[in-house]
């Protein structure tokens, strides 16, 4: 039953943006780990059939199973190779086995076809993950780029210097280059596996999807300055703020969820980080006129979103309840806008990154619409002139990331920063404005 639990395990934190699937299954230290990976990445690719037959044949009420328990469990019974445990949960598996066949076969009938992959969408998008470039953070707390490169081509990889254009990061076997616009970044052929490497167990390098480097990039806080991480967990954009500031400073990372937390403390520690504060809180409940943040002049805040840009979590939307998707979309919109409103009243601020890794313009035009809207103090930045995709218009300061433009996955980073007393009086009169709009883009 281990394998089941730890799956499901991994699969809710996957939902809840912990990490990427190979990542947390090796962080895992699972006794099988290609058992575990295969189970989860299978599971999650028919994860919208799984949940079909589970609400057809309403399995969580009769066995009282949590749904990613459940996905994983009705996976290796009847579209996998059977179960692989015994004791009470067979047993109660196993006497749902014929109703649970049977809807795979009435969902089959209905779709007019024979094998389970032909039951997988015409638009899925898991393929994209298997061809996005692998990207490497280089931990300039632990070592520097250049001796991260010189290790890989001892190893037999083959440098071929800085990339010019987008077109550069498709590489193949064990080629790498330098990447065109984060400095400390590596790329390296899609299916390249760091999970083992020495450079990654020592903390020397973080994988670390390309678009995720951004916010902590484009906040640069100079070293010796306050920082806060808002909704910090899993860590790789706290530590990647370290590595800016070079442990010079103070970085306050705050995170409601204990455990999350807790398991980011470890991968600082991994990475070398220093001038952590780490607290188990609510950001919204953080007091902007504590003395502690007094001097705080940059904030990265990256809030729960509902993760449409990441590759691994994307749904059908031909099997998407469309209304329950609005109301979901509309209650992260508000939440990321209090947050956002709420970050903006520290007294000393003088910029912020807003990032979400969601596609939909609520959750990322329209939020930073709405804020500005009620904070005329503050302006956008026009960051990255050479970025090859603009924040939809009027907000083309921003930035967006995707798996066909950047060769990433989804991703919007947005830069506010303090106006000068004259900006904010011409701000409150030209500050953009979108129409509201329902659909993802």
């Amino acid at each position: 039953m281990a394998l089941y639990t730890k799956a499901a395990e991994i699969l809710e934190k996957v939902q809840r943006k912990e990490g990427a699937v190979k990542t947390l299954v090796y962080d895992s230290k699972f006794r099988n780990i290609k058992q575990l990976f295969a189970l989860v990445c299978e599971t999650q690719k028919y994860s919208s059939v799984l949940q079909k037959i589970i609400e057809s044949t309403k399995l969580l009420k009769q066995t009282k199973l949590k749904l990613n328990l459940a996905m994983v469990l009705v996976y290796d019974l009847v579209m996998g190779r059977g179960l692989k445990c015994g004791g009470n949960w067979k047993v109660v598996m196993m006497k749902h086995r014929s109703r649970l066949q049977a809807e795979l076969a009435r969902i089959k009938i209905r779709h007019k076809v024979s094998r389970n992959q032909d039951l997988l969408p015409a638009g899925t998008q898991y393929p994209e993950a298997d061809q996005l470039p692998r990207y490497v953070r280089v931990n300039t707390l632990r070592t520097t780029v250049e001796d991260a490169v010189d290790y890989l081509k001892r190893e037999g990889f083959f440098y071929l210097g800085q990339a010019y254009i987008l077109d550069n990061l498709n590489l193949k076997a064990k080629a790498f280059v330098r990447d065109i616009h984060l400095p400390d970044l590596l790329v390296f052929s899609p299916k390249t596996d760091f999970h083992d490497h020495f450079l990654y167990k020592a903390g020397h390098i973080i994988l670390q999807d390309k678009a995720s480097c951004l916010p902590a990039h484009l906040l640069n806080p100079p070293l010796g300055s306050h920082v806060i991480d808002a909704c910090a967990a899993p860590g790789n954009k706290t530590s990647h703020l370290a590595a800016i500031m070079k442990n010079k400073g103070n970085l306050f990372a705050f995170d409601l969820d204990a455990k999350r937390l807790s398991t980011m403390a470890t991968l600082l520690l991994r990475a070398g980080v220093t001038c952590q504060h780490l607290a188990n809180q609510d950001f919204l409940k953080v007091d902007f006129g504590d003395p502690r943040y007094k001097d705080v002049e940059y904030i990265l805040l990256d809030p729960s979103c509902s993760g449409s840009g990441m590759v691994c979590l994307r749904e059908d939307a031909a099997s998407c309840d469309k209304e329950k998707e609005q109301r979901r979309l509309a209650s992260l919109a508000s939440f990321q806008l209090l947050c956002l409103n709420h970050a903006l009243k520290f007294p000393r601020l003088q910029r912020l990154v807003y990032s979400t890794c969601s596609i939909h313009t609520q959750e990322n035009e329209e939020v930073v619409s709405a804020c500005l809207q009620e904070n005329p103090s503050f302006r956008l930045v026009h960051v990255m002139p050479q970025w090859p995709e603009r924040g939809l218009q009027p907000l083309s300061q921003c930035l967006r990331a995707s798996t066909t433009k950047t060769l990433t996955h989804g991703f919007f980073v947005a830069l506010l920063e303090r106006c000068t007393e004259g900006e904010s009086q011409n701000q409150e009169q030209t500050v953009p404005q979108l129409q509201p709009k329902s659909d993802a883009l």
